[in-house]
């Protein structure tokens, strides 16, 4: 506790919004609660609550319910409104979404009689784009995101209960729309985003070219078609197209790089200022987004450091930044973004110098920025790998390879695309740079492709049990005695956790082959049937031109979360009241 105080106190609070989350205590708990930690407050006093162990634990317990009051502050009923299936709504949107194969999405207020609520409307895909401009009216069908049949299908319902969106819109027919004379200052930053990506998409790029300018600046990946993003999941990249740390850290070192040389070393401060200043406002240019929310935090956090002229503590910066973004909204904890950006900080500091010294010496500034960028991206691939495999069921082994040959160059891509979208944004069009970008992204899209096709090195459909999870990452928290001091004592402590965690994978495959289920899926209007004996499920497909979709929606969730090895596909005729899997009959009423 005295050596890093934040960082168990903030432990504290997370598994206090954790203990909320799970058990969702009523409100005259939640009250006892605040109650208690207020006499806490009142009692003990800040300034002395590192002197003991006593007032150590008793802040741990302050922190702890605190984060059980504010996520109960954070986590809104469902607003009741009164709507006919088809109903006449008024609606302004607040963010375009990723576009579906048959609609366009958008999260929206909406408003029927006298209630307003936020929604997700969904209107065909061949309709004319919606800005931010104008108030829209139109005939819709109202409904409730539901909850998923099963337990390994995602979400959805959840994950916009924490967004605070509890209801769906399908425009079936004519939009009408109204001028604006209200928008905020929000509302018109957002408007002039949402012209300079149209200016992008009337460029003379390609429009793979432009989708990536968009994703990779603009943070709007909206239109993206499914074979480039396929792409850059099954790579690993995907990191790189989104914005993230990296894209922030670099758009304010070319800032600061280009200030300090215009101005004195006395205003170096300034300039750390001005730096950080333009970051925010990039921030909020391209609407504020979680991931670049999160970056920009952590980095001002940093800088802070620096400019009080203390030394920076990468886990104090860290602990303080997650800390700032859980008491805004404790909802981004569950954000798999949020947890995925600080464990791979986490992986960087844990890692990264251990793995460094291994390298040869760098005794040139080349080598030490390529040594150095195969070391962070190892540290920080190792961390996360644990939280990948378990939400996302695939991992990639060109994705290594991959990232030591393009992430070196991410910093001169992220350079020349935002120069590329500045240019666009005042309406400067110079065609030989655009034709060089052009080509340069068309170069980079096709070898991200090339690493994409090695289907050998892909696996997916990869099950993960929370417990499997936490040993991996005692596995990657012994890696590092392994690779600071080699020794007897030290391998065989690491080969001793891989080997627990061998058994326990065996041994939840082998309580899972035991069970035998019968399961009827939703899909559109029509179903699918599946049977489950041993490690073996065959599946009944009422349309098999639909396989495509049912398999990455239905199947892999199913045989990621069921550990089955072997799967089988029939088609299941409209009118079928029974199906036949290894000479057993089984009944579908």
């Amino acid at each position: 506790m005295n050596r890093q105080p934040l960082l168990i106190l903030v432990c504290c609070f997370i598994l206090g919004i954790l203990f909320q989350d799970i058990f969702f205590l009523n409100q005259n708990s939640i009250f006892t609660i605040a109650v208690i930690c207020l006499l806490i407050v009142a009692s003990t006093g800040f300034k002395s609550f590192l002197i003991s162990k006593f007032n150590s634990i008793v802040f741990g317990i302050f922190f702890f319910g605190l984060g059980i009051c504010l996520h109960f502050l954070n986590f809104q009923t469902v607003p009741q409104v009164a709507f006919k299936p088809n109903e006449n709504i008024v609606f302004k949107i607040s963010k375009k979404l990723n576009s579906t194969e048959k609609n366009k999405k958008y999260e929206a207020i909406v408003q029927i009689g006298k209630e307003n609520f936020n929604s997700i409307i969904l209107i065909p895909k061949d309709s004319k784009e919606l800005d931010f401009k104008h108030y829209y009216k139109a005939k819709s069908y109202v409904s409730q995101p539901q909850s998923p049949q099963y337990d390994f299908q995602f979400d959805y319902a959840k994950y916009l209960h924490r967004k605070n969106i509890f209801y769906q819109c399908y425009i079936n027919g004519e939009l009408s729309s109204a001028a604006r004379n209200d928008l905020s200052v929000a509302e018109k930053i957002r408007q002039k985003r949402l012209e300079v990506l149209q200016k992008i998409n009337h460029s003379e790029m390609s429009p793979r070219s432009q989708e990536f300018l968009k994703g990779i600046i603009l943070a709007d990946r909206t239109e993206i078609d499914s074979q480039t993003l396929q792409d850059f999941n099954r790579s690993g990249l995907v990191h790189f197209l989104a914005i993230s740390g990296t894209h922030v850290v670099v758009i304010f070192g070319m800032i600061y790089f280009l200030l300090i040389k215009i101005l004195p070393l006395r205003f170096r401060k300034s300039v750390i200022i001005i730096s950080l200043a333009f970051i925010w406002v990039f921030a909020l240019f391209i609407g504020f987004g979680s991931s670049v929310v999160r970056s920009c935090i952590m980095l001002t956090v940093y800088f802070i450091y620096v400019l009080l002229q203390r030394k920076p503590d990468l886990l104090h910066s860290l602990a303080l930044s997650a800390f700032i973004i859980l008491v805004m909204d404790t909802h981004q904890f569950f954000d798999i973004g949020f947890q995925l950006s600080f464990l791979a900080v986490l992986g960087i500091y844990w890692l990264n110098q251990p793995i460094l010294k291994h390298f040869p010496r760098q005794d040139h500034y080349v080598k030490k920025i390529l040594f150095n960028t195969v070391s962070i991206s190892i540290s920080a691939q190792l961390a996360t790998l644990p939280l990948v495999l378990y939400y996302f069921h695939q991992f990639s082994f060109i994705s290594i390879v991959a990232n030591f040959f393009i992430v070196p160059f991410s910093e001169v891509i992220i350079v020349f695309s935002f120069l590329m979208t500045g240019l666009m944004a005042f309406g400067f069009g110079f065609k030989i740079i655009s034709t060089i970008y052009d080509f340069i992204i068309d170069l980079l899209l096709n070898v991200i492709h090339w690493f994409a096709d090695f289907e050998s090195l892909f696996f997916q459909n990869i099950s993960m049990s929370l417990i499997e999870v936490a040993m991996l990452f005692i596995i990657v928290y012994l890696l590092r005695f392994v690779i600071v001091k080699f020794n007897f004592k030290r391998v065989m402590q690491f080969c001793l956790a891989i080997l627990c965690f061998f058994i326990l994978r065996i041994a939840f495959t082998i309580y899972e082959n035991q069970k035998e289920e019968i399961l009827v899926h939703q899909y559109n209007k029509g179903h699918v049937v599946s049977v489950k004996k041993g490690n073996v499920a065959c599946f009944w497909i009422e349309n098999l031109g639909d396989r495509d979709k049912i398999q990455q929606n239905i199947i892999n969730p199913y045989v990621s979360s069921r550990r089955i090895g072997n799967v089988k596909f029939n088609e299941l005729p409209s009118d079928s009241r029974d199906v036949v899997f290894n000479g057993k009959i089984y009944n579908l009423k």
